[in-house]
């Protein structure tokens, strides 16, 4: 019996207010509940105002053996960030931009260096994806090819080697990498432009990799769709690995659904990312064996 918890970005006190929700309690350092596990989907830096705090609430209850945490995208461009790239620079450039993204954790380690290096450390040893016979868990996107290819690669957790394999653009570890984490995108048709959460003009969409092309309207296939674009029929010459709908539920986060209640994308699809770091919502799931994914199972702070 799993309670999967959305993308937490830095509130620990959301955190704590969702664990006792669904009746975990505190017990010395570590959150448990005496039947159930907990699952984060990754992305647990950045942003939010206590960053410590929640890696180091997260990591205690992984070491209890009262949760299981996933890496995320954000974790995944912190350990490029702060990883030599063997010609003077880092793996994930120094720019404004990617140092303003991860300039609320440098700022609450600037005074703890050591626990920020004990963090990266660990976070080498977070999953990729987790799955069981009847439950999947992924950060952004399950393609089964590119599970299949971690598989095989025995690509269980970012080694070294993928780690700067998947830094080399548009190979195979780069695809799989930058999909399982960060999602499948999908270049709109000219003409049209959208603006991310920063206010960056965007061209290239991240896609709903459930939705099938063809019997769907840009609205429907898309996230963040342009207003203009949205009732547009999608064509159906577009290739991508749709989800199936008969296989086990997958549950995910990354995608700032904005959503007052946390809602079921489709059967068997749960996104439990819903904007905390915007004043949004931490979502999870009680999740206890059933096929059937119920609405009523979703707990919110």
């Amino acid at each position: 019996m799993y309670d999967i918890i959305g993308d937490i970005h830095g509130y620990c006190t959301k955190l704590e207010e969702l664990l006792k929700k669904m009746g975990y309690k505190k017990r010395k350092d570590t959150w448990a509940h005496p039947e159930r596990k907990a699952i984060f989907v990754g992305d647990y830096i950045d942003r939010g105002p206590e960053i410590r705090e929640t890696l180091h609430l997260v990591r205690n209850m992984v070491e209890a053996n009262a949760a299981i945490a996933l890496m995320g995208n954000h974790e995944y461009n912190a350990l490029a960030f702060h990883t030599p790239d063997g010609n003077g620079g880092y793996l994930r450039e120094h720019s404004a931009k990617n140092m303003n993204q991860h300039s609320a954790t440098l700022a609450q380690f600037y005074f703890y260096p050591g626990e920020l290096d004990s963090f990266l450390s660990w976070f080498r040893q977070l999953p990729l994806y987790h799955e069981n016979d009847d439950l999947r868990c992924v950060h952004a996107c399950w393609d089964q090819k590119h599970i299949d290819w971690l598989k095989k690669n025995k690509y269980y957790t970012l080694s070294d080697k993928l780690l700067f394999d998947s830094h080399k653009k548009k190979s195979k570890p780069w695809r799989v990498i930058e999909e399982t984490l960060k999602g499948k995108e999908f270049d709109i048709p000219k003409g049209y432009k959208w603006y991310d959460k920063d206010g960056h003009p965007r061209t290239s969409n991240r896609i709903k990799w459930w939705i099938k092309p063809g019997a769907a309207k840009w609205g429907e296939f898309l996230f963040n769709c342009p207003d203009e674009l949205k009732a547009k029929q999608t064509n159906k010459r577009i290739k991508v690995n749709i989800y199936p709908s008969d296989a086990p539920p997958v549950f995910f986060g990354h995608y700032w659904l904005e959503d007052k209640y946390p809602v079921i994308q489709s059967e068997n699809v749960i996104c439990l990312d819903y904007s905390v770091a915007k004043k949004g919502l931490l979502v999870g799931y009680r999740w206890s064996g059933e096929e059937a994914i119920n609405k009523k199972h979703f707990v919110s702070v």
